[in-house]
């Protein structure tokens, strides 16, 4: 026979995923989940040090750990509310319906305190409470060893029931690509100049096993969330504020409705180790932020800027940094996906990818200088990206040795990508890829045979090296900038201020 104490616990337990299930029902996968609301308390009480060390050491892999402990945390939390509620209701010798209706106050009340939202709290606080009904008699320990059996499995189902319902529904979007409306990739046919465009970068590229094509395939993500924020797309501005003559605001609408450029950009982020996989390349369509600017009229004494994001994400860099910025609405031709700042994000040309602020929504012109959120935290990633080439593509085939990667400098450009086959001693010189085109205006022909021309100002190249090799040696990149400058050897860490160094592998034929 199972305990009277044990069947407390289990059923308190099945009530407590009974309720992170059914806010997530409702909520999805959002900061209104509860579970997500507990993951980002956990991220503001973690010491600078730790988030750190937790970027570094733990890189893509970070987000999911930390939202499977906080679903942890609160099946505890809301099992533990459970708990208490039934012994209250043993001690004070309250009927079934009396614990049952408690169980679900508190944990209803508990879940619209973290995460404040009603519907969320009401569903799951009745989900907790029903996983508890019907458990019966089980719950207080008293009645018969078969009655107590059937109200634990009746208990479980509810759980189950509600962790149904939930996959069927948000969990379902989550994982298909973000949130409903005009942040859903399209499906159909791009954009015949972006297809152009894709098709230019798919001719330049190099085959290389290990390495992404010129258009990144699978582009990283990076953010201080442990979920995205769903931003509207219809009720979505943006706003210029500050040391400006006026204060300007355009709504979606109104940024679509002009000229538009698409342009290949390469973005970094400053968590980024020297041979990292946080280093990608798109198509990006949007307005330059210039035009906006000169609407609002920056006044002389504006020096520096604060961009601040719907998630209260804030970023501070120099002004001057945000001159030839394009406030991006489309990625490779798509709408812009909710993990990459659906409905409009920022991308500054030449600098780490943290001042790229995602689901952008004001522009502040300041008069002194600020830090923004990263840089209260330790970082220092609001200058220009390091010069760095990767190290990603490694094949051997009867004595012949194939190696490749990418090379990125910011704007400063790539020339040459030198390759050392014997640890550092002597270099040649690999193969690159032909720079991506220019900027180009999106409503350029596209049949015009000079619509398409130029080159890039912000995007990296691929490169490769093949040669004969018998024995076990280390190869050694760098990158070489359009002026000359070889890329320092000097290794440090990406934290505080991004990452330096050779890229190198030991190389067995």
């Amino acid at each position: 026979m199972t305990p009277p104490r044990v069947r407390r616990v289990a059923v308190a337990t099945a009530s407590g995923v009974a309720v992170a299930a059914g806010t997530f029902l409702v909520a999805g996968f959002s900061p209104r989940w509860v579970v997500v609301a507990i993951a980002q308390t956990v991220l503001l009480a973690l010491p600078d040090a730790v988030l750190a060390a937790g970027i570094q050491g733990l890189g893509s892999t970070g987000q999911p750990l930390l939202v499977a402990g906080s679903a942890g945390l609160a099946v505890a939390l809301f099992g533990g509310l459970a708990l208490f509620a039934l012994r209250l209701g043993r001690v004070a010798d309250r009927d079934r319906a009396e614990i049952v209706f408690l169980v679900g106050a508190l944990q209803a009340l508990a879940a619209f305190l973290l995460a404040v939202n009603p519907a969320a709290a009401v569903v799951g606080g009745a989900l907790g409470a029903a996983a508890v009904g019907l458990a019966g008699a089980s719950a207080t320990g008293t009645g018969e060893v078969s009655r107590a059996r059937r109200g634990l499995l009746r208990s479980a189902g509810a759980a189950a029931a509600a962790v149904g319902l939930a996959g069927a529904g948000p969990f379902a979007r989550a994982i298909g690509g973000g949130a409903d409306g005009r942040d859903r990739a399209e499906p159909g046919e791009r954009d015949p100049l972006v297809e152009r465009l894709l098709d230019a970068a798919a001719a330049n590229s190099f085959d290389l096993a290990g390495a992404e094509p010129l258009v990144s395939e699978s582009f990283y993500v990076v953010d201080k969330n442990a979920a995205d924020p769903r931003v509207d797309p219809d009720s979505w501005s943006l706003r210029v504020t500050g040391a400006v003559d006026e204060e300007v605001e355009v709504d979606l609408d109104a940024v679509e409705s002009r000229p538009a450029q698409h342009r290949f950009v390469t973005l970094r982020c400053v968590g980024d180790t020297v041979n990292g996989r946080k280093t990608d390349t798109a198509v990006w369509t949007g307005i330059p932020v210039a035009d906006l600017l000169e609407e609002a009229g920056v006044r002389p004494d504006g020096c520096c800027v604060m961009v601040r994001a719907a998630d209260d994400y804030y970023q501070a860099f120099p002004l001057e940094a945000l001159t030839d910025g394009l406030l991006a609405y489309r990625m490779n031709g798509r709408p812009l996906p909710r993990a990459h700042g659906a409905p409009a994000r920022a991308l500054i040309p030449g600098h780490w990818g943290e001042i790229n602020v995602k689901w952008i929504t004001e522009i502040e012109i300041l008069e002194e200088e600020a830090t923004g959120y990263w840089e209260e935290r330790g970082w220092h990633g609001t200058g220009p990206v390091s010069t760095v080439a990767k190290l990603h593509h490694v094949e051997t085939a009867d004595g012949s040795v194939s190696v490749g990667g990418h090379a990125y400098a910011g704007t400063r450009g790539v020339s040459a990508v030198e390759v050392s086959t014997d640890g550092g001693d002597t270099w040649n010189e690999a193969d690159l890829t032909d720079r991506l085109p220019g900027v180009t205006p999106a409503d350029a022909d596209p049949e015009d045979p000079d619509a398409v021309g130029g080159e890039a100002a912000d995007a990296w190249r691929g490169w490769r090296y093949e040669y004969e090799a018998d024995g076990e040696h280390e190869v050694v990149v760098r990158a070489v900038e359009a002026d000359g400058t070889v890329q320092p050897a000097a290794e440090r860490d990406p934290f505080p201020s991004g990452a330096s160094g050779y890229a190198s592998r030991t190389v067995r034929p």
